[in-house]
């Protein structure tokens, strides 16, 4: 018989232990997004990423789908989200301080196509300049725009009747750690800035761990 360290025999049972998905990305060619494929494939899940630009995706794995379409085209999405576990949605401004509808857009293109395919758990990326607080109000009036259209994507995504989490995360980071602090409904205390790779760690999670339904939650370092 063969015996395994004590880490890798634990890191194996979770890994048995682990539902393996099928998972929809929305936003994939963005850093968060894809800081989201990246650790879905890593986690044995089969990913599907929907594109604007599926050039930009030069990676190949067994497990990835790479589809091209427009995020706020609600028949692409139906045809594109059937037979998938769940949608992950990393959307963020293009241009954060003109107007633009985009996330709010998007997530009706989203919700609605998820309704008439029966795909019923959303997790999707906001802001923690949501949260009340002065930092957080001047943060909004310098991002109005921005925030304004993420307030109005939350407004949509609550009202679809779907198994929602909106993550709210402060500034996001190109640092290289996973681990994040949570709460619902409120900012995590003295948190000002989260990885990339945690906020994609935590949406997972959020998934397979059947956490978070219906729920805002804010994430930080």
């Amino acid at each position: 018989m063969i015996t395994l360290p004590a880490n890798k025999a634990f890191r194996e049972a979770n890994t048995n232990r682990r539902r393996i998905m099928k998972l929809l990305v929305i936003g994939a060619t963005g850093r968060t997004g894809w800081e989201v494929v990246q650790h879905a494939l890593a986690r044995g899940h089969h990913v599907t990423a929907f594109v604007r630009s599926p050039e930009k995706i030069t990676l190949r794995n067994e497990r990835l789908i790479i589809l091209k379409g427009d995020a706020m085209d609600e028949d692409q999405l139906v045809e594109a989200m059937r037979d998938h576990d769940a949608v992950l949605s990393t959307l963020g401004p293009r241009q954060a301080f003109k107007p633009s509808s985009l996330l709010h857009d998007s997530a009706l293109a989203a919700t609605r196509a998820m309704n008439r395919s029966g795909v019923k758990r959303l997790v999707i990326l906001s802001a923690a300049a949501h949260f009340p607080g002065i930092p957080n109000r001047i943060v909004s009036f310098i991002l109005r725009n921005h925030m304004r259209d993420s307030r109005a994507m939350e407004e949509i995504v609550q009202a679809n009747g779907l198994d929602w989490t909106i993550a709210r995360p402060p500034r996001l980071t190109e640092e290289d750690y996973p681990t994040y602090r949570s709460r619902e409904g409120a900012a995590p205390k003295m948190g000002f800035s989260l990885s990339r790779k945690a906020v994609a760690v935590f949406m997972l999670d959020a998934i397979e761990q059947k956490k978070h339904f219906r729920k805002i939650v804010g994430i930080a370092k």
